[in-house]
């Protein structure tokens, strides 16, 4: 089930693109991971904070991507974030890249928690299983 989702405006910069002037492959997931983050602080969790208060962090299991339609130079983007299903240390999230709502790229996206020490899976730290879950 779909959680209402967030959603990031981001602008196209001449770094993010090719010689053409058309945002190459990778950039879309450097803007996905920037939309994760900012979602996680709207929920109000910060990264670093994860990592030396609750010992967690996440990290990327698998991505299906999806490119549909170029974006070029000084196109204003959404990015957005939506939670597909929680597990005990996994989160499944769908993520799209619009212009205009037109989508561009979609994603789902498999992210596991884990232990900062050691990277193995650990269980999602309960206050960010709430505020997920209250997301919705």
């Amino acid at each position: 089930m779909l959680t209402r989702h967030f959603s990031l405006p981001l602008r196209v910069y001449y770094q993010d693109t090719d010689a053409g002037g058309v945002v190459y492959h990778s950039t879309y997931l450097n803007f996905m991971e920037r939309a994760r983050y900012e979602w996680l602080r709207e929920l109000g969790f910060n990264a670093n904070a994860l990592i030396t208060d609750s010992n967690v962090l996440f990290m990327i299991r698998s991505i299906d991507i999806e490119y549909l339609k170029p974006a070029v130079l000084d196109d204003l983007l959404n990015i957005t974030v939506s939670v597909l299903e929680v597990g005990r240390s996994r989160i499944t999230l769908f993520q799209e890249v619009l212009c205009s709502h037109i989508k561009l790229v979609n994603a789902t996206i498999h992210v596991v928690c884990v232990g900062a020490e050691k990277l193995k899976p650990v269980s999602i730290p309960a206050s960010l299983r709430e505020k997920i879950g209250k997301s919705a």
